[in-house]
């Protein structure tokens, strides 16, 4: 009996002490500003060896504004086009290959530089990575779970040899490792930019979903210190984990499609005015 009494006592307190730091999460979340609010994330048209003189041809912006419980996530087409500091009204994927021609590194700079203009709004750390880089997150993770809108078929899709396969994708859920979620992020000759956008934005909620198993996050970070480039030190990493852990299953998302585009003199330019409300809500909360 005094046996039994001492499990409850422990299961208890156990239980109490979940819910202490669940809570103490919670209120350092929603209390105590962030130093790193909005993380530019910069997807390269480049298997590694091809190095980083590449176009950025995934671009999303994550904000983790304070007093909300969500994320906000904006995914910019790579045909948009924005001035760049230097360089005059540039396709914003090409900004990152302008920056890295001048030096290296200068590819994150300069593409942050110009978002953050651009939309008026702080880029606080850049994450860049390749198609390798990406591969070998998501297997890390030990695939990710994807829920497939419609079925899609790409008849075009390019193969490292710089030929073409076919790639089929069916409707409902389905399990990707690395290599799989990596076509269905870059995959859009059967639709458009804009439709890969949200594939895309589909695919990093599922990796945002996995982190929350800290068993993957022995894996995880090895992959990343092998693969990925960024200016997030390990301190930033632990002040942002719980906030994007306790968020990750509530992401707000905009894709800057037709809706929120307009014609300019050099191509298509963002819609402020449409985009503001959204951008004010989730990336520039503590700027005004």
């Amino acid at each position: 009996m005094r046996r039994t009494k001492g499990c409850v006592t422990a299961i208890l307190g156990l239980g109490i002490a979940g819910i202490v730091s669940c809570s103490l999460l919670i209120v350092f979340v929603f209390v105590f500003p962030l130093p790193v609010r909005n993380v530019l994330i910069l997807g390269l048209d480049s298997r590694g060896p091809e190095g980083a003189v590449a176009r950025s041809d995934a671009i999303l912006v994550v904000g983790m504004p304070q007093g909300t419980a969500q994320l906000g996530l904006l995914s910019i087409p790579r045909d948009l086009f924005i001035p760049a500091p230097g360089f005059g009204l540039q396709r914003v994927n090409v900004i990152h290959v302008l920056g890295e021609q001048e030096a290296e590194g200068g590819g994150m700079r300069l593409a942050a530089e110009s978002i953050a203009a651009a939309f008026d709004m702080p880029i606080d750390r850049v994450i860049r990575l390749d198609f390798r880089a990406f591969e070998a997150i998501v297997d890390a993770l030990g695939g990710v779970n994807v829920y497939v809108e419609r079925t899609i078929t790409d008849f075009q899709f390019p193969t490292d040899d710089f030929g073409t396969q076919t790639v089929t994708f069916n409707e409902g859920w389905m399990h990707m490792d690395g290599a799989t979620a990596l076509k269905y992020a870059r995959t859009r000759s059967m639709d458009d930019d804009y439709r890969r956008a949200a594939r895309q934005q589909a695919v990093f909620r599922a990796v945002a979903v996995r982190l929350i198993n800290p068993l993957t996050w022995p894996a995880v970070l090895r992959a990343w210190g092998e693969y990925v480039q960024t200016d997030i030190s390990v301190g930033d990493l632990l002040l942002l984990a719980p906030s994007v852990l306790l968020r990750s299953g509530s992401v707000e998302q905009l894709v800057i499609d037709r809706d929120y585009i307009v014609p300019g003199p050099g191509g298509a330019q963002p819609n402020y005015e449409r985009l503001n409300p959204f951008l004010d809500r989730y990336f520039r909360s503590l700027t005004r």
